[in-house]
């Protein structure tokens, strides 16, 4: 990859990961609100986080009639779009991060930082299934990268056979 174009994509993935960060960590709090979620009491902490996997799933596609529907679809799809792009950009800017199980890894090491900040500094919920929403979402992102890739290998040998 071009060194420009390599500057200008990490350019944009650290615009998107600091978008990320204000979306999921701060969300609409102000700069008095994040100084005191440095507290650290942790009275009750527990009592609103989800360690059970696809419990809040499952909750919003069968059980959350008394929950806009609208609402549901925006939880379980923004986890998913919102770490697409990552599994996008990250195996572009960094090669060895190339293929499904690494993008994975890496977009659930991102996803748990993200989680264990939230359960530390109580700025929302730690919820397993946002790992698991958040994790497909960097798969999803990554797909476009393999068919390129297998597009590309396959025109080099096509071209290998034909001459």
């Amino acid at each position: 990859m071009k060194f420009v174009v390599k500057v200008g994509l990490a350019v944009v993935f650290s615009f998107y990961l600091l978008v990320l960060t204000k979306l999921i960590l701060i969300k609409y709090l102000s700069i008095q609100e994040i100084i005191s979620h440095f507290t650290f009491t942790y009275e009750g902490m527990w009592n609103k986080h989800n360690f059970i996997p696809f419990k809040t799933i499952g909750y919003y596609l069968f059980f959350a009639n008394d929950i806009n529907f609208s609402i549901r679809v925006e939880n379980l799809t923004g986890n998913i779009i919102g770490f697409a792009p990552f599994g996008f950009m990250f195996p572009l800017l960094f090669a060895k991060f190339h293929g499904f199980k690494n993008v994975a890894i890496a977009t659930f090491c991102l996803s748990l930082t993200f989680e264990t900040l939230q359960l530390i500094f109580k700025f929302g919920s730690f919820d397993v299934d946002d790992l698991i929403l958040n994790t497909i979402g960097g798969m999803l992102g990554y797909i476009p990268i393999k068919l390129a890739s297998l597009y590309m290998n396959n025109r080099k040998l096509k071209r290998t056979f034909v001459r």
